[in-house]
């Protein structure tokens, strides 16, 4: 009986924290949480297009850094719709992931004045796949325990010691 008592108080408050993190950001904006996740829809969508027409103009570096730079940076800001810009910018910088935001803001404006002031398409390409690891890698730093997989299964697959 405590048991089933107990449930049902952390389910309501299971509840209640997910509609306080949904709501924290009430008095910043005038959005609804609906507008909100309309939001954060179009704008991710916005990000995955510009991404795809990146593809387009691949033989073109210049023009496939620029779309690609701003459809990564359109997926990765959408979230701030869910959780408020305060929020978005403590978890991004937060002790765990502030080497890999650090390292992916690096790469997203070296890619662009690679594209933009320098003009060369090997550094361009090469700054762009850098910038995909390392939102990969900034990625996989929401997922419990994903980064620490990942270079284990690394240094196995990679690892030159017999």
């Amino acid at each position: 009986m405590w048991k089933q008592a107990k449930s049902l108080f952390a389910e309501e408050e299971d509840e209640e924290l997910q509609e306080n993190l949904l709501y924290e950001t009430e008095d910043l904006c005038s959005l609804s949480s609906t507008q909100r996740l309309y939001a954060f829809g179009v704008c991710s969508l916005a990000g995955l297009v510009c991404m795809f027409l990146s593809m387009i103009v691949f033989a073109i570096p210049i023009k496939f850094a620029v779309l690609f730079t701003f459809g990564n940076m359109l997926a990765v800001g959408s979230t701030t719709f869910l959780m408020g810009p305060t929020r978005q910018l403590q978890m991004m910088f937060d002790p765990v992931r502030i080497y890999a935001t650090s390292i992916y803001i690096g790469f997203v404006v070296l890619a662009l004045i690679c594209a933009l002031w320098i003009h060369s398409k090997l550094l361009t390409m090469i700054a762009i796949l850098c910038e995909i690891c390392a939102l990969i890698w900034y990625s996989l730093s929401y997922i419990p325990f994903a980064r620490s997989i990942v270079s284990k299964v690394t240094i196995r697959l990679f690892d030159t010691e017999i």
